[in-house]
C-alpha cells in the first residue's frame, strides 16, 4: 500500500470516528443488539428497522477505538435501504477483507466501496476483533440474539 493510499485510508477512519454517522438509538428499531470486545473494552448497540427483508434504516450507539467506531459508522452507511441477504454477503466480503481469509483478497471488492480503508488491519490481529465487533452485533440483531455478541 502506498504512502499516499494509507494516508487517505487513516484520514477516513479517523473522520468517522470524529462524526460518526448514524449515531443515534433508533426510535423505530425492530431489532437491535449489544456487543462487546473484552480486549479492548469496545462496546456497540446496533439498531434495525427491518421491513420486509430490506434493512430500511440501521444506526448504533457506543464508545470504543477509532477503528472500532469508524467501522460501525461505514457499516450502517454500506448497509442502509440493503436487502437482508445483501447484508450477509457483505458481513462476508468485509470479514474476509480484515482477516485475511479466503485468499488474502476479497471475492468482491468492488462491493466494499469505502469499507476497503480496513485492508490494513489485518496486518494488526488485535485490530481484527475492533473493526469487526459492530458486524458481529449487527448479525446478533438479525438473529435476535439476546445475549451479546463478543469477539472472543
Amino acid at each position: 500500500m502506498t504512502t499516499e493510499l494509507s494516508s487517505l485510508y487513516q484520514e477516513t477512519i479517523l473522520d468517522h470516528n470524529k462524526r460518526p454517522r448514524n449515531f443515534h438509538k433508533l426510535a423505530a428499531a425492530s431489532h437491535h443488539a449489544d456487543g462487546y470486545n473484552p480486549l479492548c473494552g469496545d462496546k456497540v448497540t446496533v439498531y434495525l428497522e427491518i421491513e420486509g427483508d430490506v434493512l430500511k434504516d440501521i444506526s448504533f450507539e457506543g464508545s470504543g477505538c477509532a477503528i472500532s467506531k469508524a467501522s460501525a459508522s461505514m457499516m450502517t452507511e454500506a448497509l442502509k435501504g440493503r436487502s437482508l441477504r445483501q447484508a450477509d454477503e457483505l458481513f462476508h466480503v468485509f470479514h474476509e477483507l480484515v482477516t485475511g481469509k479466503e485468499g488474502g483478497e476479497p471475492a468482491g471488492p468492488a462491493a466494499l466501496g469505502k469499507l476497503v480503508v480496513f485492508s490494513g488491519v489485518r496486518e494488526f490481529p488485535v485490530r481484527v476483533k475492533c473493526a469487526t465487533l459492530a458486524w458481529h452485533t449487527l448479525r446478533a440483531a438479525l438473529e435476535n440474539r439476546l445475549q451479546p455478541a463478543s469477539t472472543e
